[in-house]
């Protein structure tokens, strides 16, 4: 099966990324941030695209898709899905930002942000800063559990700076918190993230947890213990209710199916 970087979403079942965008595109292949729980590595991995999780964090830039010209997509396009923005491939990233706002497309840019990058992007595009829509993933502040499960990525503490950088320079802020990997620190979480975000704060699980977390110490298995721990039909319940009165709160799929909300029936309503 060969990688395809862009997909166009018509599937009835609405979930994960399909909640967010119309549409999905990349601009390189692989991610160095070589996050633990990465959907997109165990994909590559079960289509036979690389032999090792190693491979995954020697990424490749695609340059058709770096210089395909885009239509006009009827909703928000996501941007990265299955990598994320560094130095390396931050040329590509901007050549692709810059295709989809030419063609008058709104743009959903998700990261776990490199402060360097996400500035050079704001001052790239501020005078489009309408047409785009930051969203950064901040999924735990504790320094420990962040570096484990998310080895590669930047500290909170430069995603926060980035979050506070691009809602100063006007654009629309959002964060992703899924998943969830601190549950015992997400009031205050959300608490020090709200100031800086003018568009929505999501919250989710980690998904597939039996498929895409490598199991491979004691470490790992007691890490995971903790999560299902926390991921508790009852703990969800209860988070749900300390958390729902908040105007920014968005569930994500995995949450909404234990506390009774109805599911997304619209592709990229980002609701």
């Amino acid at each position: 099966m060969a990688y395809c970087p862009l997909i166009y979403c018509q599937m009835s079942t609405i979930r994960g990324t399909k909640e967010w965008a119309v549409a999905e595109i990349n601009c390189s292949f692989g991610c160095p941030y070589n996050c633990r729980y990465c959907y997109a590595r165990t994909a590559a991995l079960k289509h036979g695209l690389i032999d090792s999780p190693d491979q995954w964090t020697q990424s490749r830039i695609l340059v058709e898709e770096v210089n395909r010209k885009h239509p006009h997509y009827q909703g928000q396009v996501m941007f990265p899905t299955a990598h994320d923005l560094t130095n390396e491939n931050l040329d590509a990233a901007l050549t692709v930002i810059n295709n989809l706002l030419a063609a008058d497309n709104r743009v959903l840019i998700v990261s776990k942000p490199s402060l360097s990058c996400i500035e050079t992007i704001c001052r790239r595009f501020a005078d489009q800063k309408q047409k785009i829509v930051f969203r950064f993933t901040i999924t735990a502040r504790n320094p420990e559990i962040l570096s484990f499960w998310e080895p590669g990525a930047p500290a909170y503490q430069e995603r926060l700076k980035a979050l506070k950088f691009s809602y100063r320079q006007g654009f629309s802020t959002s964060v992703s918190i899924e998943p969830v990997l601190d549950m015992s620190d997400l009031e205050g979480l959300v608490e020090e993230l709200e100031p800086y975000v003018n568009h929505s704060i999501w919250i989710g699980k980690m998904n597939r947890i039996e498929q895409r977390v490598i199991i491979d110490s004691d470490q790992v298995a007691a890490e995971v213990k903790r999560i299902r721990k926390e991921q508790q039909d009852g703990e969800i319940e209860n988070m749900y209710q300390r958390l729902q009165h908040k105007p920014l709160i968005r569930w994500k799929e995995s949450i909404k199916e234990i506390v009774g909300l109805p599911l997304s029936t619209q592709i990229g309503r980002d609701e």
